[in-house]
């Protein structure tokens, strides 16, 4: 059979964890096998600017951060999951593709 890798970004670790615990029991009432959530590395982006917009006086700067969490998860392929799955409701802040794997 074949398996459907599910990836997960977003900013906001807590609204990602929703939506991974939201597939996870749509596959657990279905009785899919399931590997993940797996955690991926967060990508951190950096961006350095100048506290003062005129150029002159002491130089001082903000570093402001972004953090972008990343999740895995595979399930087997089933028509009626990944259905389901695609009709869930997601935030804005999560962004998910969905691939399938094949043997």
């Amino acid at each position: 059979m074949q398996k459907a890798r599910i990836k997960l970004t977003a900013t906001d670790s807590v609204k990602l964890k929703e939506v991974c615990d939201s597939i996870l029991d749509i596959s657990k009432k279905l009785g899919i096998a399931t590997a993940g959530p797996i955690p991926t590395p967060t990508k951190k982006l950096k961006v350095t600017t100048r506290r003062a917009p005129g150029g002159s006086g002491r130089e001082s700067y903000e570093t402001w951060e972004m953090r972008l969490h990343k999740r895995i998860i595979d399930i087997q392929a089933d028509p009626k999951a990944l259905h389901l799955i695609m009709k869930t409701s997601v935030p804005k802040e999560v962004n998910i593709e969905m691939e399938l794997l094949g043997y």
